[in-house]
């Protein structure tokens, strides 16, 4: 199994663990992709997983650019025109860091919640 697939199992199985019910895994539309899709009795969670190996200086969190929110943003509102839950949508991330790319062994998980939203001319990641 690859790092990213791993680092997909165990924030789904972390979101499992704090009460969050999976909706959708690698959810996918033309606009793009969502690794989780999960609820509660508030929230419908968009959840972007960034997983990382090794050495690394910057956050996982960090490779969430503008572009690839547009495109969660965006496959996200064509989720929810067809969705019936009538929740809060929130975006965010986690960050899964192993130890490397042939040792997956998970060292911690961050979680990154309101991680990004629509802003008044753009998009903002915290």
């Amino acid at each position: 199994m690859n790092t990213g697939a791993v680092g997909e199992q165990t924030a789904a199985k972390y979101l499992r663990h704090k009460g969050w019910r999976i909706l959708e895994r690698n959810y996918r539309s033309r606009f793009g992709e969502i690794d989780i899709i999960a609820a509660n009795k508030q929230y419908i969670l968009f959840v972007e997983v960034k997983t990382r190996s090794g050495k690394m200086l910057d956050r996982p969190a960090a490779w969430v650019t503008t572009a690839k929110q547009h495109k969660i943003i965006k496959t996200a509102a064509l989720y929810l025109q067809y969705c019936e839950l009538e929740l809060q949508p929130r975006f965010d991330v986690i960050e899964v860091y192993m130890r490397s790319k042939t040792d997956c062994a998970v060292l911690r998980l961050e979680h990154l919640e309101n991680a990004f939203e629509v802003g008044d001319g753009g998009f903002a990641l915290f």
